[in-house]
């Protein structure tokens, strides 16, 4: 697998020569401000992660099973009570930083649309092509990135995503001055590319990376990370409202330099994978030794595993509500027919503000998770979006944009813990199931055009009534859909 190294020598080269231009020079003038970008040393990183590290073991989360005989016959009643496997912490470190980076790059593609609405002259129909691109990626590169890591593991497919995530945004960074929106949505296809192949990875490889009984746990902290990240990316967001420009060929610059700081670190992270060694993680085997129950499930073909193809379904839901309810918040909250409402180069800050609430929302449910069983915690939050999404659309003022804020909240441990629970005793399937699950996904590449639309048509507040159905399928999953049947 020679080429990635190439593909990543190439776009190293790409990022050399787009930071000596002037607009990407260390000392940056923004609004009269100069910014100095810190340099950051080889020995920084690893005394970071050495802290990180002893965060995670001080709080009791590493086992101490070798995870190279890792069976549910063998887990002690303490290495249960852990989530990663003593041998499995680097890697875990490295994963989780994955769900850092693609939270980043989500979070900031939810204040585009406005952007585009006001820079181009998009309809809200229109602007929700931009989810198109991205989540159309994940539908068509799911299986492809699955077949590929099945082929050459988990190490090589996070590699091949990390090329695309940084291709995708140098060329974005690149290709601004042509002011195209189609453009644009192809190099943000390209980029949602190296998403999907990281998400086919990491999530199922975070659940093996320790007793399965904590996988649902495991998951949801590791996208803990990811939420955070959907905070800082609408952060950036102001910078790209806050620098922009009416000139000819300038008018979407201002996202010129996030793009490529975010394609140079995102090379520099997968210069770190190509160089560290990781633990192939080797799907459970079908034998004739495995016992009666694994042979009675995971015998089975995918299309027959109930809980498997529900999962997809429910996964499906999710996202094309979580989409549609992220995408528009902030034309929700700039929205002059309603009260209260404001200004739109404040929209990202209110987007930010929802996504710590869904920070916060899968820290707590990861906690929660130790006392009460996942699927009852979705179900109950599931329910919990059904009763409040009807307030944010009945223009209450701030009671409705605080049952926006609460939909934030409650949907947060919902992808995570469908993930797991949709690829749940698969064996040696895992790889392929995750891979249908991702495509899933596509989910947020239907639904915000047919919210925005509706918006168009009625009211952005009326646009709020259509993510219901989605949730009310997800209750049911969670009460019945999830079980493993024999």
């Amino acid at each position: 697998m020679q080429i990635l190294n190439y593909i990543i020598l190439v776009q190293l080269c790409a990022f050399v020569t787009l930071w000596q231009k002037n607009t990407f020079q260390s000392n940056l003038k923004v609004k009269g401000l100069k910014l100095t970008l810190p340099v950051i040393h080889t020995k920084d990183v690893s005394k970071y992660l050495t802290r990180f590290g002893k965060f995670i073991n001080d709080a009791n989360l590493v086992s101490t099973l070798n995870p190279m005989h890792m069976t549910d016959n063998n887990l002690t009643a303490e290495s249960k009570k852990k989530f990663v496997s003593e041998g499995f912490l680097l890697a875990f470190i490295l994963i989780t930083s994955l769900f850092f980076l693609w939270g980043v790059a989500h979070g900031m593609l939810d204040t585009l649309n406005k952007h585009f609405q006001n820079m181009l002259n998009l309809s809200k129909a229109q602007s929700g092509m931009i989810q198109f691109s991205v989540y159309t990626a994940y539908f068509l590169m799911a299986l492809p990135a699955g077949y590929f890591m099945r082929r050459f593991g988990y190490k090589k497919g996070i590699i091949l995503g990390l090329s695309l995530f940084s291709g995708g945004a140098f060329l974005i960074a690149g290709t601004t001055s042509f002011e195209s929106f189609w453009i644009f949505l192809i190099c943000l296809f390209i980029m949602g590319c190296g998403l999907t192949t990281l998400e086919t990875a990491a999530n199922p490889y975070t659940t093996k990376l320790g007793p399965k009984d904590s996988a649902e746990r495991r998951i949801n902290f590791s996208q803990s990370f990811n939420g955070l990240a959907w905070v800082v990316g609408p952060l950036i967001g102001l910078f790209i409202y806050g620098n922009n420009s009416n000139v000819a060929g300038e008018k979407l610059s201002s996202m010129i330099l996030p793009y490529t700081v975010i394609g140079g670190v995102v090379l520099i992270v997968a210069l770190i994978f190509v160089f560290t060694k990781l633990p192939e993680i080797k799907e459970e085997e079908i034998s004739e030794t495995s016992s009666a129950d694994a042979s009675g499930i995971s015998a089975k073909p995918l299309s027959k595993q109930t809980h498997f193809v529900l999962g997809v379904v429910a996964q499906f839901c999710y996202v094309a509500a979580q989409t549609g309810v992220f995408s528009y918040l902030i034309n929700f909250v700039t929205d002059a027919n309603q009260e209260p409402h404001f200004a739109v180069e404040d929209g990202p800050y209110f987007l930010s503000i929802g996504f710590f609430l869904f920070m916060v929302g899968r820290m707590s449910g990861s906690y929660l998770m130790k006392t009460y069983k996942p699927t009852k915690l979705l179900a109950i939050y599931a329910a919990i979006c059904c009763l409040l999404l009807p307030v944010v659309s009945i223009k209450a003022g701030w009671v409705s944009l605080i049952s926006l804020y609460g939909v934030f909240f409650f949907m947060s441990i919902m992808f995570p813990t469908i993930f797991a629970l949709g690829i749940k005793d698969l064996g040696p399937k895992t790889k392929k199931a995750s891979s249908f699950i991702v495509m899933s996904i596509v989910g947020g590449a239907v639904f915000p055009p047919v919210m925005g639309l509706i918006a168009d048509n009625y009211s952005m507040s009326v646009g709020f009534f259509a993510p219901i159905p989605f949730f009310i399928f997800i209750l049911y999953y969670a009460w019945k859909g999830h079980i493993v049947k024999n």
